[in-house]
C-alpha cells in the first residue's frame, strides 16, 4: 500500500492508548461533607465513570458527622457534580446508575459503634456489588483525625495485614499536611505504621495528578534536544512559581496555623523541584522513580540557621486591588489574628549539589493576592555569546522552556529570530504548545488521575516517607528560625502587586530578575 492509498488516521486518536481499570472495591470518605468532597472527590469519581475507568462493581460511602440519608447524600452530590464537574451538563441517564452506588453513614471520628456499622455496610455491599471486600480508605479530615481513625480502622479488622491477607486490599489515602515540622512528620509516619504497611499508605498531592507535571519525566527523557541540555553547563537558572489571586477565604483558621511555606512549597513546590532536577529513573515503575526525586530533596544545600534572611524571603498581603476590586489585608480576614505575623508570600534561593546542577539556582515563591493564578517551572538557559550581533542594537534574550501546570496546561520556548525586512534586527518569539487546543479535550483533573491510581495500586504520583521527612528536614530551621525572629514590618506587599520589594532583591543581587508572567 502506498502512502498515497493509506487511509487517514486521525492524529488526535491513539489505538494503542491503555485506560486503567480499577479493580472491584469500595471508596470510603471520612469527612464526605466537607468541600473536598462536593468539589472534586465526586466529580472525579462522576468523570471516572463517564470515560468508564470505574469497576462495573463499585460503590461509594460517605463517612461524616452530619445526620442525613442516602438519598439527601446522593441529591447534594448530584449538585455538586452539576456545579464542579468538568464534563457538563450531567448524563442522567449515567447519573441514575452512578447515584445507586453512593452512600451515607452518619458517625462521629471516635464512636466505634460507627466502625461496626460500618464494617456491616461494606459485607452487605461486597455481597450485593461483589466489590471483592477490597478498600481505599480516603482521609478527607483534618490531619489531626489522622491516626485515630487508623488506629479504629485497625482495630474493627477494616485494614487487612499484607503479609497475611493476599485475596483482598484495604489502602489508606490521607491529603496534606503531611505533618507541621520534622518532629511532628516523623510522629504521623510512626503512628500510621503502628497499623498500616507503608504500601497502604498513599499521600495525596493533587499537583503530581496535573496532565503537565505528569508529562515531566516524558518532555525530558524521551526528547534527547532537552535531556542533553538540562544540567548546568547550559542552564543559567530554575524558576518555580506557585501564584494566586485570591487569598485565604475561608480557610482563616488552617492557616494561622500553617502559613504559604508549610501549605505550599514543603509539598506542591518541592514536588516539582525534584521531577525537575532527577535523573532518570532505570525504569517507570514507582520505586525507581521515587528513589531519584528522594535523591534530589537529599542533595539541595540545607540553609544555614544565620543565613535563612540571605535565602528565603518572607511577605503577608496588605490592602490592594485584584481585577479592579478593593480587597482587604490578611490580618483583616476572617479568623485571622490582627496582629498576625503568618507568611502569605515567600521566595527562596536554593542549590543542589550535585554534579548535573552545581551553581545552578533554583528560585521558588509562592503567594496569595498576587496579580493572577499561575503555575509554572520556567527554565532559563544561559544567554548564547553575542560576539555575532554586537554590531545591531538588538538585545541578545537567554531562550526560556516554560512548563505551564495551571492555568492553560503546556509548555513553550523562547527563541531568538531576526525581524523580516533590510536590516538586522533580533527579537524574541514564542513557539507555544497547548494540551487542550492540540488534543482537542480538556485533560483529566488531578484527583481522576490519583483516585484511579489508587485503586489499581499504583503509588507513583503519591508522596514517599522518606521523600516527605526529608522536605521537612531542608525547611524546618527555616520555620524554627521565623519563630524566633517575629518579622517587624507585615503586611509587606500590596496585593495585586508581585510579592515583597526584598524578593526581587534576591535575584536583582546576582543580576537575574523573575519572569515576567
Amino acid at each position: 500500500m502506498t502512502p498515497e492509498s493509506q487511509p487517514f488516521m486521525n492524529p488526535l486518536i491513539d489505538s494503542n492508548r491503555s485506560q486503567k481499570i480499577a479493580e472491584s472495591c469500595i471508596l470510603v470518605i471520612f469527612g464526605a461533607t466537607g468541600d473536598l468532597t462536593a468539589r472534586k472527590l465526586i466529580p472525579a469519581l462522576y468523570n471516572l465513570a463517564r470515560e468508564g475507568q470505574l469497576p462495573s462493581h463499585f460503590a461509594c460511602v460517605g463517612f461524616a458527622r452530619r445526620p442525613k440519608t442516602d438519598d439527601d447524600f446522593r441529591q447534594e452530590m448530584l449538585e455538586a457534580v452539576n456545579e464542579f464537574s468538568r464534563s457538563k451538563p450531567v448524563d442522567i441517564n449515567l447519573w441514575e446508575n452512578f447515584k445507586n452506588q453512593l452512600f451515607y453513614l452518619q458517625s462521629e471520628f471516635h464512636d466505634d459503634d460507627g466502625y461496626e456499622k460500618l464494617n456491616k455496610l461494606l459485607l452487605k455491599l461486597d455481597n450485593q456489588l461483589g466489590t471483592k471486600g477490597n478498600r481505599v480508605f480516603y482521609l478527607s479530615i483534618q490531619p489531626s483525625f489522622f491516626p485515630m481513625v487508623v488506629e479504629k480502622l485497625n482495630h474493627h479488622q477494616l485494614i487487612y495485614p499484607v503479609d497475611t491477607v493476599k485475596n483482598k486490599w484495604s489502602r489508606v489515602i490521607i491529603e496534606k499536611p503531611f505533618g507541621e515540622d520534622t518532629s511532628s512528620a516523623t510522629q504521623l509516619q510512626n503512628d500510621l505504621i503502628c497499623h498500616l504497611d507503608e504500601s497502604q499508605i498513599y499521600r495525596i498531592d493533587h499537583y503530581l495528578g496535573k496532565e503537565t507535571v505528569q508529562n515531566l519525566l516524558v518532555f525530558r527523557f524521551g526528547n534527547s534536544i532537552f535531556e542533553s541540555l538540562w544540567n548546568n553547563h547550559h542552564i543559567d537558572n530554575v524558576q518555580i512559581t506557585v501564584a494566586e489571586e485570591i487569598g485565604i477565604g475561608r480557610r482563616g483558621r488552617f492557616f494561622e496555623e500553617a502559613g504559604i511555606l508549610r501549605d505550599i512549597v514543603q509539598n506542591h513546590a518541592m514536588q516539582l523541584l525534584s521531577l525537575v532536577a532527577m535523573e532518570p529513573p532505570t525504569n517507570l515503575h514507582a520505586t525507581a522513580i521515587r528513589d531519584e526525586k528522594v535523591k534530589v530533596l537529599e542533595s539541595i544545600r540545607h540553609i544555614p540557621k544565620d543565613q535563612v534572611d540571605r535565602y528565603v524571603v518572607r511577605g503577608q498581603y496588605g490592602k490592594g486591588y485584584i481585577d479592579g476590586e478593593s480587597v482587604k489585608s490578611y490580618r483583616e480576614e476572617e479568623n485571622v489574628d490582627p496582629q498576625s505575623v503568618v507568611e502569605t508570600y515567600v521566595a527562596l534561593e536554593l542549590y543542589i549539589d550535585n554534579w548535573r546542577w552545581a551553581g545552578v539556582p533554583f528560585y521558588i515563591r509562592a503567594g496569595k493576592r498576587l496579580p493572577k493564578r499561575s503555575t509554572e517551572i520556567a527554565i532559563t538557559f544561559k544567554k548564547a555569546p553575542g560576539y555575532l550581533f554586537k554590531s545591531t542594537s538588538s538585545f541578545i534574550d537567554p531562550n526560556v522552556l516554560v512548563i505551564r501546570i495551571q492555568p492553560n496546561e503546556g509548555s513553550s520556548l523562547k527563541i531568538n529570530c531576526k525581524v523580516p525586512g533590510m536590516s538586522n534586527v533580533i527579537q524574541p518569539v514564542k513557539m507555544d504548545f497547548r494540551y487542550g487546543s492540540y488534543f482537542g479535550a480538556v485533560p483529566p483533573e488531578a484527583y481522576e488521575r490519583l483516585i484511579c491510581d489508587c485503586m489499581t495500586g499504583d503509588n507513583t504520583l503519591f508522596a514517599r516517607d522518606d521523600e516527605v521527612l526529608t522536605s521537612w528536614k531542608l525547611l524546618t530551621p527555616v520555620l524554627k528560625h521565623w519563630q524566633e525572629n517575629p518579622p517587624k514590618e507585615f503586611p509587606n506587599y500590596i496585593s495585586g502587586s508581585w510579592g515583597p520589594e526584598a524578593a526581587d532583591k534576591l535575584l536583582e543581587d546576582q543580576g537575574r530578575s523573575w519572569r515576567l508572567i
